[in-house]
């Protein structure tokens, strides 16, 4: 997997698109020390990406690549940019790299010491836990019983289960969280955008029938 760093050097400038919150964020990235141009719009996915575009001044045409969030977070935001980056690939060839919102939070200052979780639905969550010498370990998902006890969600992140008492809120700025990981080798290659699933969905097939109408009760005997 490539770091920040290692794909603006290739193929920077880097538009970044994170709708995994209700707080959707635009990015402008050249240099992964910097801090680069920011945007942030409280407002439905598709409008909030549109806004915080027109609000950079940027020109999509001239992003070298795409960085964008797979999740875990809001199926229809993160749905949204996918559909989005498909269509500006298939305007113009470049490169779409994803990364996974837990995964960077982990890394943060704000997480040390807590396994960072957000609502799964269905009474279970996504999570990241950590090792035993503190290190973030992959995205799982568990049931609610089976959270640690030191554990944060991050800011803006929805939920419809109720949040699990003492779950701390931390920051999510997506900017400073790329910036405090430019070095970590985070980031998918993501050829065909899409949100981040913990396994492929599974098909039933079905053999289809003609519909017939149920058989008509069998009518009694006559009596002797």
């Amino acid at each position: 997997m490539p770091s920040l760093r290692s794909v603006l050097a290739l193929h920077g400038p880097a538009l970044v698109l994170d709708a995994a919150s209700a707080r959707v964020q635009v990015g402008w990235l050249t240099d992964p020390d910097a801090a680069g141009s920011w945007q942030q719009h409280d407002a439905e996915a598709g409008e909030a990406l549109f806004r915080g575009l027109e609000s950079l001044g940027c020109d999509v045409l001239q992003a070298g690549c795409f960085v964008f969030c797979a999740g875990p977070g809001s199926l229809l935001g993160i749905r949204t940019t996918a559909v989005l980056l498909r269509t500006w690939t298939t305007l113009k060839p470049r490169p779409c790299f994803s990364y996974q919102s837990l995964e960077v939070v982990a890394r943060s200052p704000h997480a040390s010491g807590m396994a960072v979780i957000a609502d799964a639905r269905r009474d279970s969550w996504h999570l990241v836990a950590r090792d035993a010498v503190g290190a973030p370990l992959p995205v799982q998902r568990v049931p609610a019983q089976d959270l640690p006890a030191m554990r944060c969600m991050p800011e803006h992140f929805r939920h419809w289960a109720p949040l699990p008492s003492d779950t701390r809120r931390v920051p999510y700025n997506v900017g400073e969280l790329l910036r405090a990981t430019a070095d970590v080798p985070l980031l998918h290659e993501s050829p065909e955008p899409d949100a981040f699933l913990h396994e492929d969905p599974q098909y039933v097939t079905w053999t289809p029938r003609v519909h017939q109408a149920p058989p008509s009760p069998t009518a009694p005997a006559d009596a002797d």
